[in-house]
């Protein structure tokens, strides 16, 4: 083997073990992603406000591009990324559905139960962020901008639903 082959060949020591870090952790983030995903599209169906429901559907996607870009990291670490949500999301959505309608502001409902969600998944981000190696927190780095945003855009709306 030539040197050049050696140097692209040669793993430093827990090179599989930061890899599977990773994987177990972006996954455990797409889960999430994709769980607030659905919820933002449902909820974007239920809110009688139409701009709300602009908002909301826009939320939505930006959730999922970010999905998209966290399967990406996965596959570039050797994974196979999650691509579907978790059961518990379902059961989340129907609780919240079930709350606001029987609430006098619907729309101020969903608003507070997405801000909750999304404050949870922002914080995840936060704590791999902190806990992942520096090469594997990198593409993590880059998503937390739009994360933050719809943090920021959430809190925004829940503030002034309860105002």
């Amino acid at each position: 083997m030539d040197e050049d082959g050696a140097i692209f060949s040669a793993r430093p020591p827990g090179a599989n073990v930061i890899s599977s870090v990773t994987r177990t952790t972006c996954n455990q983030l797409i889960r999430r992603g994709i769980d607030l995903c659905h919820l933002y599209r449902h909820a974007s169906l239920m809110v009688s406000e139409p701009g709300l429901r602009a908002v909301l559907g826009e939320e939505a996607q930006a959730l999922a591009t970010l999905v998209v870009e966290l399967q990406h990291e996965v596959e570039l670490a050797g994974g196979e990324p999650r691509r579907h949500g978790s059961w518990g999301a379902a059961l989340r959505c129907r609780m919240v559905d079930g709350m606001a309608r029987v609430s006098a502001r619907r729309d101020n409902a969903w608003i507070h139960a997405l801000a909750q969600d999304e404050s949870a998944m922002l914080r995840a981000f936060e704590h791999a962020v902190a806990h992942l190696p520096e090469e594997s927190a990198q593409g993590l780095r880059r998503q937390l901008p739009r994360l933050r945003g719809i943090h920021l855009d959430m809190h925004s709306l829940d503030g002034a639903a309860h105002s």
